[in-house]
């Protein structure tokens, strides 16, 4: 099964520098592997401005493993109430990077973000249901 990707607007060039990345070795066979692709939020019928909501379930309808950087709960159409109120067995999880501006300025911290991505992309359907899932798990 193809493996799609959605960055989320207010990271999307932190998360086309990874998948430029992961294109090269030595994850390039991963990329393969999972046949993996980036998409955009016009690519899968969204807009910028939409609510969290939206996203969400669009992803979950399109099959789009969403990547965040860490959002807070404010309101009904936060994607963390959306996830608490709509997540099921199958959801895809969120994949929210921890600190996204260190993506862009330490090649190390973009490698434990690269590897924890794609050890939880191999393992995605013993992840469907989990919600929100932070890539690397420590900040360091």
């Amino acid at each position: 099964m193809a493996t799609i990707l959605l960055a989320d607007e207010n990271i999307q060039g932190h998360v086309d520098r990874l998948v430029k990345r992961i294109q090269s070795e030595p994850w390039s066979e991963f990329w393969a592997y999972l046949e993996m692709s980036c998409v955009s939020f016009a690519d899968i019928g969204l807009n910028p401005g939409d609510t969290d909501a939206a996203v969400w379930h669009r992803c979950q309808e399109r099959r789009a493993i969403l990547i965040t950087s860490n959002r807070n709960d404010d309101g009904p159409d936060s994607l963390e109430n959306t996830i608490r109120n709509c997540n099921t067995p199958q959801s895809l999880p969120v994949f929210t990077i921890g600190d996204p501006d260190r993506t862009l300025a330490e090649r190390h911290y973009q490698d434990k973000v690269i590897w924890a991505l794609l050890e939880r992309l191999l393992e995605i359907d013993n992840l469907l249901g989990t919600g929100r899932l932070y890539i690397p798990q420590d900040s360091t």
